[in-house]
């Protein structure tokens, strides 16, 4: 952790170093030590704190979000105001310790607008360099997040692969089917059907970085469907999709594993029908997911849900969906919640 934060700050720190030896040589030049030294702590300390909320706290955002025109906006404006800065510095210290500065404000503005266009290269160079340094850095580090997000990628998709072609899986389920073929062919028939979406679905679909959310919520209402059927009267399920944005476009399978963990630890005790309520809309490009059910006392967060884990659906949302989604699950000894909203546009 030290090391990697040596390495994050080291160019940065030599820059301010450099510059501070520079301005200190160029003002002792034609100022006294004192007034060079005065200049130059404060052109520095102002310059680092405006290159550092331009860099640390709008820049990656910008990234992210790609709103880099935005961005160099906001630059633009932060030039501007620190030259303004170093007018003033200079005007006051410098050329005030040489001759009497005119008693009136309005008197003293042409000096200060020559100071203002004499500051602007050196401005432009201060928060240029950098800004320059830091997009290198969060340019490397988004790059390094699509390769995990990439590997992450098909490492899901391997361990999806294998949920599908899983013997036992397959098993319980066509046996279910088997069974009903006795009593009921024409929910068997239903169930098959649905049953081959689902896989349909998972297998030629889901290759994809993103899916229509329309497909994506009908492949979650297949899923409830089966399982439905598979329960029967054991547990009552209610379910509520509502979707604004017929276009709108989201992370295969993202919520797959919320919808398993409910099904597969929903209580289901004799003489106690247990449940689970699952609510989704979308509006402005923007998701809401809550899931209810109730369950018996096991320590979900360490089981494994839908082959993919809770874990790594927090580290898909954290790669995907960074600062744009939030995600609280809650239980209270009954009932065990889980509210997700995601911001879609934001990607």
């Amino acid at each position: 952790m030290n090391f990697k934060f040596f390495k994050k700050h080291l160019f940065i720190t030599i820059f301010w170093i450099v510059l501070g030896i520079t301005l200190w040589l160029n003002f002792q030049a034609n100022d006294s030590k004192y007034d060079a030294l005065l200049q130059t702590i404060a052109i520095l300390f102002y310059s680092i704190i405006l290159t550092y909320y331009l860099t640390e706290k709008l820049l990656p955002k910008a990234l992210q979000k790609k709103k880099m025109k935005q961005f160099l906006i906001l630059s633009i404006f932060f030039i501007l105001t620190l030259s303004i800065f170093n007018s003033f510095v200079f005007t006051y210290i410098s050329v005030s310790s040489k001759e009497p500065l005119p008693v009136y404000f309005s008197d003293q503005i042409p000096i200060l607008w020559k100071g203002f266009y004499l500051s602007i290269p050196a401005s432009l160079l201060i928060i240029g360099t950098a800004c320059g340094i830091r997009f290198y850095q969060e340019h490397g580090k988004i790059e390094r997040d699509h390769i995990l997000l990439q590997q992450d990628h098909l490492e899901n998709q391997l361990k999806l692969l294998q949920d599908q072609v899983n013997p036992h899986v397959m098993f319980n389920i066509l046996n279910h089917i088997h069974i009903l073929l006795k009593k009921d062919t024409e929910l068997a028939s239903f169930l098959l059907l649905k049953f081959s979406d689902i896989l349909r679905y998972q297998l030629y679909e889901c290759n994809k970085n993103e899916v229509v959310l329309e497909n994506e919520i009908q492949y979650l209402k297949d899923l409830i469907d089966v399982e439905k059927l598979r329960w029967g009267n054991e547990i009552d399920v209610s379910t509520s999709f509502t979707i604004m944005n017929k276009k709108a476009m989201i992370a295969p399978l993202l919520l797959v594993p919320f919808i398993e963990n409910a099904f597969k630890h929903v209580s289901r005790v004799p003489d106690y029908k247990g449940f689970i309520k699952i609510n989704f809309n979308e509006n402005n490009n923007q998701i809401h997911l809550s899931i209810e059910n109730t369950y018996a006392k096991i320590p979900i967060q360490s089981k494994s849900v839908g082959g993919i884990g809770l874990q790594n659906v927090k580290k898909r949302l954290n790669l995907i969906y960074p600062e744009t989604y939030q995600l609280n699950i809650t239980e209270n000894g009954q009932l065990y919640k889980v509210y997700l909203t995601i911001n879609l546009s934001s990607t």
